[in-house]
C-alpha cells in the first residue's frame, strides 16, 4: 500500500493488520525490459581465514581485569574538581564506547553539572573556557537525553540570533558548536544554516571542520570510532588518564572478541543455508551484514540479536535482488502472493530461485521466532515477523510494477513506498523485539511509542542509500530513485536535487533529536538501537554502495585486536 504522508507514521508499526493494496501509478513512458542483468562482483571475504580467527581475550581472566580497572577508573569522577575537567572525562569515556561501565556516575555527574548550571554558576573562570566547557555541555546533555534548551547558547550570539564570530576564535568551541548543532531540533533558530556558515567562515583548521561537517558524530557509529579515539588519547593528546586508556583497549578486544565468535556463527549458519550457487544473480554479503548489525548494537551482551538481524539483512539482500534483477514483473507478483499468504503450496508454483528464497526466510523465521520466544517465554513472535516481511516485500512490488512500466513517480509517492522499501520498519521490529523481555503485547506497545522514531529513521536510510547508489542505478536504467524523482518533478539538475534530498535527511534527524528527547531512560537506552539503523545508512552509503561494491572505501577493517 502507498500510506499517505499524514497517515504513513501513524500505521508503519500496524504490522498485524492487513494492508490494503498498494496503489500502483502507471504513465505512458516507455517500459523496461523484464529482467536486468547483476553487475554484483562475487564475494571477496575468505570465509576460512575468518572461521579460523582466535582471540585470546575471550578468556574470563580478561573480564576479571576490565571490571578491576573500571573500580580504579570510577574514582576519576569524584577526583575530577572542576566541571570542564567531568565534561571532557564523560566525553572521552564516550568516545571510547566505555560508558555502559559508567552509566551510574555518568548520570550523577551530569545532573550535578545541570544543578550547577541552573543555580547560575559558571563553568570555568576563563570566558574563553567556559564558552567552550558550554558548547560541550550542550553537546553532552542532547546526547545523554537530558533537557538542554537553545538558550544555553545564547552567549554566542547577538540579540538578532546571529552568531558573534569575535566571541568564538577556540578551535574546540567551534567544533563543540558546530557538533552540537546536528542535535538540534524542530523550531530553533540559533543553530541554523546561516551560522553554521559563519562558524566555517572564522575556521583556521578546514580539515577538522570539514570532518565534522561531513562526518558528525551524530550521524556517526561510535564503536567504528573508537580505534581512533584510543589513538587520539594515546598519541595525539598525550596519555594523560593511563587507567581509562588501558580499559578502553582492553575492552575493545574483549569486545572484538566477542564479534569474531558471533561473526563465525553467521558464517557457518550462511554456509549451511548453501543458496549462493543457487542464486547466482544475489549479492554474498554476509560479512557486509553483519558490519551493518554490530554497528546497530555493538555492546557484548546482545550477540543473539547482532546474529538475528545479520540473517535478517542478508535476506533483505537477496529478496530485494529477487524483485531487482530476477524475477519478471510476473514472478513477483506471484511471489509476493506467496509470501502473503506464506504458503509452501503456493511457493511451489514459482521458479526454483523463488522457492529456495522463501524456504531460506520461513526456515530463518521459524528459527528466530523459537529464540525470541524462549527468551520471552510467551506466545510466538512468528505471526508479527511474517507480516513486517510481507509489508516490505509489498513495497518492493510497487517498485518493480514502476519500472517495468517505466513510471517515475513524485517524491511523495515515492517516500510513502520508500519508508518501507528501505527495510527500516522490518530492521527495527527485529531491534525491539531483539532487545525486550517483554511479553508479545508489551513489545507490540513499545512499537508504537517508538513508530516516529523509526519513521524518520527509515526515511534516513531510503534517502542515503539512495544518495550512495543512484549514480550506478542511473547508468544502467534501475527504477527511479528520490533523486530522480525529484529532478524531474520541479525540472531541476541532480546536484540541487541531492541538496533537497540531504534537507530532508537534516530534517529528520531534528525530529529523531526531539522524539528522543522525549523518552523515559529505559526507552532511550533502546530506542538508541533503532536510531544506529540510520547512522549505519549513512556508513555504508557515504563512499557509495556499500553492500553492491566490495573493494570501495566503505571496508570491513575491525576484526584486528587494538
Amino acid at each position: 500500500m502507498i500510506l499517505s504522508q499524514t497517515m504513513a507514521c501513524r500505521n508503519i508499526m500496524s504490522i498485524f493488520s492487513t494492508m490494503q493494496t498498494q496503489k500502483l501509478y502507471t504513465t505512458k513512458k516507455q517500459s523496461h525490459p523484464e529482467k536486468r542483468i547483476s553487475t554484483y562482483k562475487p564475494n571477496t571475504w575468505k570465509y576460512d581465514h575468518l572461521l579460523s580467527l582466535t582471540s585470546q581475550y575471550s578468556e574470563e581472566k580478561y573480564k576479571v581485569q576490565a571490571e578491576k580497572l573500571k573500580e580504579e577508573v570510577s574514582c576519576t569522577f569524584s577526583n575530577t574538581v572542576t566541571p570542564v575537567a567531568l565534561l571532557e572525562l564523560i566525553d572521552r569515556i564516550d568516545k571510547l564506547a566505555l560508558s555502559g561501565y559508567f552509566e551510574d556516575e555518568t548520570k550523577e555527574a551530569l545532573e550535578k553539572i545541570v544543578m550547577c548550571m541552573n543555580s547560575g554558576v559558571n563553568y570555568s573562570s576563563s570566558k574563553e573556557e567556559d564558552l567552550y566547557a558550554t558548547a560541550l555541555c550542550f553537546r553532552l546533555l542532547r546526547e545523554h537525553g537530558y533537557h538542554a534548551s537553545q538558550d544555553m547558547l545564547k552567549d554566542f550570539f547577538d540579540g538578532k540570533g546571529k552568531l558573534v564570530t569575535k566571541k568564538v576564535s577556540n578551535i574546540k568551541t567551534l567544533l563543540e558548536l558546530l557538533e552540537g548543532s546536528y542535535l538540534s531540533m524542530d523550531g530553533e533558530n540559533l543553530l541554523n544554516d546561516k551560522n553554521l556558515k559563519s562558524i566555517l567562515s572564522i575556521s583556521s583548521d578546514i580539515d577538522s571542520f570539514t570532518n565534522s561537517l561531513n562526518y558528525p558524530l551524530a550521524r556517526r557509529v561510535r564503536w567504528y570510532d573508537v580505534r581512533k579515539h584510543i589513538y587520539a588519547q594515546d598519541v595525539l593528546e598525550g596519555n594523560n588518564n593511563p587507567m581509562l586508556l588501558k580499559l578502553a583497549k582492553l575492552n575493545f578486544n574483549i569486545i572484538q572478541a566477542t564479534h569474531q565468535k558471533d561473526l563465525k556463527d553467521v558464517i557457518r549458519w550462511w554456509r549451511n543455508l548453501s543458496i549462493v550457487e543457487d542464486l547466482y544473480f544475489t549479492r554474498d554479503r554476509i560479512v557486509e551484514s553483519f558490519f551493518y548489525a554490530v554497528g546497530i548494537a555493538s555492546e557484548p551482551q546482545h550477540g543473539s540479536m547482532r546474529k538475528w538481524l545479520t540473517k535478517v539483512i542478508q535476506l533483505i539482500l537477496i529478496i530485494d535482488d529477487v524483485y531487482d534483477i530476477y524475477g519478471s514483473l510476473a514472478d513477483v507478483q506471484k511471489f509476493t502472493r506467496a509470501i502473503e499468504k506464506w504458503d509452501a503450496n503456493e511457493v511451489q508454483l514459482l521458479p526454483e530461485c523463488m522457492q529456495i528464497c522463501f524456504r531460506a526466510l520461513d526456515d530463518t523465521m521459524q528459527e528466530i521466532s523459537f529464540e525470541i520466544q524462549e527468551q520471552k517465554c510467551g506466545s510466538s513472535a512468528l505471526p508479527y515477523l511474517k507480516q513486517v516481511w510481507v509489508n516490505f516485500c509489498k513495497s518492493l512490488l510497487v517498485e518493480a510494477t514502476w519500472y517495468r512500466k517505466g513510471h517515475i513517480p513524485t517524491l511523495a509517492e515515492y517516500l510513502d513506498n520508500g519508508l518501507i522499501s528501505s527495510s527500516g520498519p522490518l530492521l527495527s521490529f527485529h531491534v525491539i523485539f531483539g532487545l525486550t523481555n517483554e511479553i508479545i503485547s508489551e513489545t507490540l506497545d513499545l512499537c508504537a511509542n517508538f513508530q516516529e522514531i523509526v519513521y524518520h529513521t527509515s526515511i534516513i536510510i531510503r534517502l542515503c542509500n539512495d544518495q550512495g547508489t543512484s549514480a550506478a542505478e542511473l547508468e544502467r536504467g534501475d527504477v527511479a530513485s528520490s533523486i530522480l524523482c525529484y529532478m524531474q518533478e520541479e525540472n531541476v539538475s541532480e546536484d540541487i536535487a541531492r541538496e533537497h534530498i540531504e534537507s530532508i535527511i537534516l530534517d529528520s534527524w531534528k525530529k529523531i533529536n526531539y522524539h528522543f528527547s522525549t523518552l523515559s531512560t529505559s526507552h532511550r537506552k533502546l530506542v538508541k538501537h533503532v536510531i544506529n539503523e540510520a547512522r549505519m545508512a549513512h556508513v555504508m552509503y557515504q563512499f557509495g554502495d556499500g553492500f553492491g561494491v566490495q573493494d570501495g572505501k566503505t571496508r570491513v577493517k575491525y576484526l584486528v585486536k587494538f
